[in-house]
């Protein structure tokens, strides 16, 4: 299912330009997709869609509070991929709820961990699809450039 999201990623949510589910499915099936995974890569995505398009959840708590990850947390998601969001996080690219959005949508996924890579995605595609894409290039810009930070 990670790999369909990748393609829809990469083929339409990337580009703006989301065809009829319908013509996706077909399309999808095309490239060799299983129907399984398609049909779970779209409850994924509307899961997500849904929860970016609704008021964000209110956190009563301080400035100096801390997240604690779940037991199936830890084990699913590998300590890279949570210090990549606290990174985030801590960077004001994210914030609490995107967070745990983002954490909630890699648990979501079928398999059994979810590495650094896809987190990168998950978080790729939550920023994306909430209008944000120039905050998850400037992280990524930050982390990988070999020569810095590049000022436009």
């Amino acid at each position: 299912m990670f790999e369909v999201l990748v393609f829809m990623f990469e083929h339409y949510i990337a580009h703006r330009a989301l065809p009829d589910k319908a013509i996706m499915t077909q399309e999808l099936s095309a490239a060799g997709f299983e129907q399984s995974d398609i049909v779970g890569a779209f409850d994924w995505f509307h899961v997500m869609k849904t929860n970016l398009i609704e008021p964000p959840a209110v956190y009563a708590h301080q400035q100096t509070s801390m997240r604690m990850f779940s037991d199936s947390e830890y084990k699913k998601i590998s300590l890279e991929s949570i210090s990549f969001l606290i990174f985030l996080q801590q960077a004001s690219v994210i914030n609490d709820v995107e967070r745990d959005l983002i954490v909630e949508r890699a648990m979501a996924l079928k398999q059994e961990h979810i590495k650094i890579e896809e987190m990168r995605w998950i978080t790729m595609i939550a920023l994306w699809n909430a209008g944000r894409e120039k905050d998850y290039l400037f992280v990524e810009d930050a982390l990988f450039n070999p020569r810095g930070l590049t000022l436009h």
